[in-house]
């Protein structure tokens, strides 16, 4: 049974105090660092951009997972391996030709994920699932923290976890918003691997004691 992962969102983190949050987040259970990359086209907002990715980047000493809700994801892939990204995941609905950009991913050294939307159905995947690391399962709508969980979330992942084991796949199973520790547990045992959490953590009183229930609940 391998050992299922949480990942702080950094678009949650206090960016005024923003290396103490990534100290917090290196010295805590967590295991990876999840950063959004909003370009305000295909979401309605945006977040940051190179020079922040770079300073997280130089603090962070975990792996660092990085979710690009951006229209034209392959004109960045080069600049997103540079500045230290190991996984890197785009959107389905912003890719042509995703199998080509997941190739372009690994040929640049990263893991390649795929994020979905949650109006986006599993079988998309169908064709390219033994390629991907990662499937990112939006469980709210992309673009904008502390929104509450879509329920429907479960449905997909149990689908996507028998999508996997049919093309006997190694893809992980990483779950984007709204996570609690009163989701956390039906999320892994439904076949998720990694759990993303920003508000949940970052707005605890004690973020690193809430990193480790989380962790803690995740592989109970």
């Amino acid at each position: 049974m391998s050992t299922k992962l949480i990942a702080p969102s950094i678009l949650a983190a206090d960016f005024g105090n923003l290396q103490r949050d990534i100290e917090m987040v290196n010295n805590s259970e967590a295991d990876w660092f999840h950063i959004d990359i909003m370009d305000g086209v295909f979401v309605p907002n945006i977040s940051f951009g190179m020079p922040v990715l770079k300073t997280i980047s130089k603090h962070a000493n975990k792996t660092i997972d990085v979710h690009l809700m951006i229209v034209d994801p392959d004109r960045y892939i080069k600049t997103f391996a540079e500045l230290g990204s190991n996984i890197l995941s785009v959107h389905y609905e912003a890719c042509t030709h995703l199998h080509r950009t997941l190739q372009a991913i690994k040929a640049e050294g990263m893991k390649a994920g795929v994020a979905l939307n949650p109006h986006t159905n599993i079988n998309v995947l169908e064709d390219t699932i033994n390629d991907i690391d990662l499937v990112c399962v939006m469980s709210v709508n992309p673009g904008f923290g502390g929104q509450s969980f879509i329920e429907n979330t479960f449905n997909k992942v149990k689908q996507l976890k028998e999508l996997i084991i049919k093309k006997g796949a190694s893809t992980l199973i990483e779950i984007d918003g709204g996570v609690t520790n009163k989701n956390a547990k039906a999320l892994i045992d439904t076949g998720a691997d990694v759990l993303v959490a920003g508000s949940y953590v970052f707005k605890s009183e004690d973020q690193p004691n809430t990193i480790k229930d989380l962790k803690a609940i995740a592989n109970s």
